[in-house]
Parts: C-alpha cells; sequence; structure tokens
C-alpha cells in the first residue's frame, strides 16, 4: 500500500459478508485452516487496496455488467487467488465510498450473480438509506 492517505470509504454489502464467510468455509473444508486463514488475508488485502480508490492495478470496468460496476482480481503482489471483488463507486456525506457488492469466483458469470438492483446505479440520497451495506474498512 502506498503511504498516502486513504481517500475512500470500502463498505462490504451483507451479501459480499456472505461470500466472503463461504469462502472461507470452502476453503477451510478443502485445503484446511491454514490455507484459509491465509486466503483471508488475500481478500483483506484486496478490499483494503481499495481504500487507495477504484482504480487501483488490476481494477476493471464493467459496464457490460451494469452501469459503474468495476471488478478487481483478489491476486494481489504475489498472492494467489480466484476471486473478483464486484464494487460500485459513490459519495454519501461528501465522502468517497467504495461499495463492494459481491465477491464472485472468477469461473463465475459475474452478470448472473449480481442482485438486478444492484446493477442499477442508485441516487446518493438512496444508498445512503440502504441497510444492506454493512462492513467497513
Amino acid at each position: 500500500m502506498s503511504s498516502l492517505p486513504h481517500s475512500y470509504r470500502v463498505r462490504l454489502t451483507a451479501r459480499a459478508e456472505a461470500d466472503v464467510a463461504e469462502i472461507l468455509e470452502w476453503s477451510a473444508r478443502q485445503f484446511g485452516e491454514a490455507q484459509a486463514r491465509h486466503y483471508v488475508e488475500t481478500l483483506t488485502r484486496a478490499i483494503e487496496a481499495l481504500s487507495e480508490g477504484p482504480w487501483v492495478p488490476g481494477a476493471k470496468a464493467r459496464d457490460e455488467i451494469g452501469a459503474g460496476l468495476l471488478t478487481l482480481q483478489v491476486a494481489r503482489k504475489g498472492r494467489r487467488g480466484r476471486h473478483f471483488l464486484l464494487f460500485r463507486v459513490g459519495r454519501e456525506a461528501g465522502r468517497q465510498v467504495i461499495d463492494v457488492l459481491r465477491v464472485l469466483h472468477d469461473a463465475m458469470d459475474l452478470a448472473r450473480h449480481l442482485d438486478p438492483e444492484a446493477a442499477e446505479p442508485k441516487p446518493a440520497a438512496a444508498r445512503a438509506n440502504a441497510p444492506r451495506v454493512r462492513g467497513q474498512v
């Protein structure tokens, strides 16, 4: 990470939090607890990288999925990972925010696994009142 102050607040939707929990449970069953802990660090680093802004290395605009959507591959700085963070950039109370909508495996059809409502951009007031956003970085 850079030494610059983080200018974006990163939030996880309830669905993204559930995705992470499911990924870690599956990883622990398939590869053991130690590997699951290692992978949670990989996911956490990718989520934290977004606090530097939406155009961190590896971020890609995904307007074909939905207006204003972007993805970030979680594999970063020598770490392996097969998941994408699917996110949107917005503003709330004058501050820049990034909402991570889903954490999906790279073999998945991303559009199929996105809530249709999430694929449509929302006015700032609607996002501010949305109870679906829970976790924050």
